[in-house]
């Protein structure tokens, strides 16, 4: 059964691990998840924001026995390490970099428009017993189809073995944005749909960040998403404009064969003639993304 699956290394992650009597109240305060009820073997996404409630560092929360592994861009694993550290003061946690391999394993995924749920393509637990938790996977909480994430795990027999590329157009797929295009300090959280991937705990305390976060989800001023746009041709250069007649209407973000992502104005987007460099373009809406605004899809 596993012939369906596909196993790729992610080396553009990296650990940090987190413990000590206070790890979890530590993180409570900082991230945008809730790490209180976090169980080992269980994997939570989320992210530290500015205090102004932009978009530092995305991350997975991951469970372990004795504190939890923080799973962040490598490139991104220093600066976290040096920030975590001037949060820390008394609180008694310890905090190191980790060196266990992270990967995913994922099945072919169906375009946007699927099963919202992405429950075609998902890895749920009647086919991979065998994997999960005591041999390294985890479930990738964004969602089902996006598979799991390996924490020193080994690919299981007949698992198709991919690089990183493969695992990036897969995602794109599905339009579910990456690090690449919410950046640094550039975007808020709900406009990289944390919000509709699980990535913000909006009934837990407080966090850095917390109150620009809230209040844009509470009063709906939520003016920009990220979407994946379809177009004919070579992809776009990120930067390049997505136009409504002659109003911008978004940016590209991210771009493979065939589809981008976007960051969209939504009032500018909705049913609209799309353009990037004068070549008309798709706007998606990924049935997860309908699914999860409560929408149902066309």
């Amino acid at each position: 059964m596993t012939e369906s699956l596909t196993y790729a290394p992610l080396k553009s992650r990296a650990l940090i691990a987190v413990s000590g009597p206070d790890w979890r109240g530590f993180l409570q305060g900082l991230i945008t998840q809730d790490v209180e009820t976090l169980a080992p073997g269980e994997a939570r996404f989320g992210a530290l924001l500015t205090p102004q409630g932009r978009l530092l560092y995305d991350l997975f929360v991951v469970g372990r026995e004795d504190g939890c592994w923080l799973d962040v861009l490598a490139e991104h694993r220093a600066a976290i390490l040096q920030r975590l550290a001037m949060y820390r003061l008394r609180a008694k946690v310890e905090i190191a970099a980790d060196e266990t391999a992270v990967s995913i394993l994922y099945a072919a995924h169906p375009r946007a428009g699927g099963d919202p749920s992405g429950a075609s393509a998902a890895l749920d637990s009647a086919r991979v017993p065998a994997f999960a938790g005591t041999s390294g996977f985890v479930r990738d909480p964004r969602l089902p189809a996006l598979g799991w994430r390996g924490y020193g795990a080994e690919p299981p027999p007949g698992a198709i073995l991919a690089d990183e590329s493969a695992r990036d157009a897969a995602k794109l797929t599905l339009g579910v944005p990456g690090p690449a295009d919410w950046g640094s300090d550039k975007t808020y959280p709900i406009e990289a749909n944390f919000d509709l991937l699980n990535g913000i705990a909006f009934q837990k305390g407080c966090f850095v960040g917390q109150e620009t976060t809230s209040r844009m989800k509470r009063r709906g001023q939520v003016k920009s998403r990220m979407l994946p746009i379809a177009f004919a041709g070579p992809p776009p250069a990120v930067g390049a404009e997505v136009l409504s007649g002659e109003l911008r209407a978004g940016v590209v973000t991210s771009a493979g064969e065939g589809r981008a992502i976007a960051l969209m104005r939504l009032d500018r987007a909705e049913g609209a003639s799309l353009t990037v460099d004068g070549r008309p373009v798709t706007l998606e809406r990924p049935a997860w993304f309908l699914a999860a605004l409560g929408v149902e899809a066309a």
